[in-house]
């Protein structure tokens, strides 16, 4: 961060080995190179406060304290400039409003307003890429259930996101 504090916190859902690498080649295939930093992902907050380390990590922890569950892979989404695959879960609903709670206080407006998970697999183009993309992928859309497997804690610099800790479904 430009003020010298903490870096931001951001945490993903862990998916199968299989499934992530089907989203990678996704988003390889059609997010613009220059900007394509990062693997395919499932963000659950944007900005968590690094000040809050420690509590982060405890609060994921013990969130992680269930079985992998299924989540589906539910449909394509239009994102204007891009397109994502839509994802559903009562199970992820339920962790990810568990872990709100212990830091509501200090979510920021993008994370209080978090309600429908996804994996990005285009973003940045003209709308007319992604029209085209978002009926591509449309039209072979098959209906799909992966699996979580945990909850990833990563670190915010201003490029690429920094690992921290995985934090493994038990």
């Amino acid at each position: 961060m430009s003020n010298g504090g903490p870096s931001p916190l951001i945490v993903t859902l862990l998916l199968d080995e299989g499934a992530q690498q089907r989203f990678d080649r996704l988003r390889a295939a059609h997010f613009p190179p220059s900007r394509n930093h990062l693997a395919a992902h499932v963000t659950l907050f944007h900005a968590l406060p690094g000040e809050l380390l420690p509590e982060v990590r405890d609060a994921l922890r013990t969130a992680a304290d269930r079985p992998p569950f299924g989540v589906a892979v539910t449909g394509v989404r239009f994102l204007g400039r891009g397109v994502a695959l839509d994802l559903d879960a009562p199970e992820l609903t339920a962790l990810r409003a568990s872990v709100a709670a212990v830091f509501a206080s200090r979510l920021t407006p993008q994370d209080r307003q978090w309600s429908r998970p996804h994996v990005t697999v285009q973003n940045k183009v003209e709308p007319a890429v992604a029209r085209a993309l978002h009926a591509d992928l449309s039209a072979a859309f098959v209906a799909e259930t992966v699996t979580a497997r945990g909850l990833g804690l990563w670190h915010y610099r201003g490029g690429p996101w920094d690992p921290d800790s995985e934090f493994p479904f038990s």
